[in-house]
This record gives C-alpha cells, sequence and structure tokens, in this order.
C-alpha cells in the first residue's frame, strides 16, 4: 500500500483555510494512506484562539492530522501582545515544537513533501 506523507507549512493566519482544504481532500482521495502534518509558525500560530479555526482542526485531528506550532513563534507573539494563550492553553491536539524551521527540514528528511499553502 502506497504512503503519501504531507508536511504543509502554514506561516500566515490567512492561509489556514487553504491549508485544512488541502489536509480534507488528501484524506478524502487516499484515506488512511495519507499521513499530514500541519505546521504553524510565524503569526500563523495565532489562529490556535480562533474557535472556528481550531473546531476544523480538531475534527482533522480526530482523523489523524498532526498539527504542530512552533515554540519561537508562540513565545515572540506572546512577548507582542499577538497571541493571549501560550503552550499550555494550546489545544490538546497540537504538539510544540522548539523550531518550526528545523522540524520542517526534520519532516523532508523523514521522507515527508513539503507543501506550502
Amino acid at each position: 500500500m502506497r504512503e503519501y506523507r504531507v508536511v504543509l507549512h502554514i506561516n500566515e493566519t490567512e492561509r489556514w483555510q487553504v491549508a485544512l482544504g488541502n489536509a480534507v481532500n488528501l484524506l478524502k482521495a487516499v484515506g488512511d494512506q495519507a499521513q499530514v502534518i500541519c505546521l504553524a509558525n510565524g503569526n500563523a500560530v495565532i489562529s490556535y484562539e480562533n474557535k472556528e479555526t481550531v473546531a476544523a482542526m480538531g475534527e482533522l485531528a480526530g482523523k489523524g492530522v498532526v498539527f504542530q506550532a512552533c515554540r519561537n513563534s508562540m513565545r515572540k507573539m506572546k512577548e507582542n501582545n499577538k497571541i493571549a494563550i501560550d503552550e499550555q492553553g494550546l489545544p490538546d491536539f497540537v504538539q510544540v515544537v522548539p523550531a518550526g524551521i528545523l522540524a520542517l527540514i526534520e519532516h523532508q528528511q523523514a521522507g515527508y513533501a513539503y507543501v506550502k499553502p
């Protein structure tokens, strides 16, 4: 059985809907053959405060999609008062990675295709 591994890199809040749509479409096309990671850094981490976006993320997480947030970006957004939540305030399904750039490299080295919606 063929496996489709992809890391969706989201670094702008307005790109989340496209990224989530990409994940939905891939799951529809190949089902459980897909391994999808949505990695957010930059101002995209602000969307973890948006209830509608988080609800859509949660639905996809229930289907196996992995969500990751960059610790550096979370810290920077918090320091600049652009985000109210910290790591502990993230939804339970969100994994925190130390540095988004490092995680992107590691995912690609592990065979994940890089897509920037």
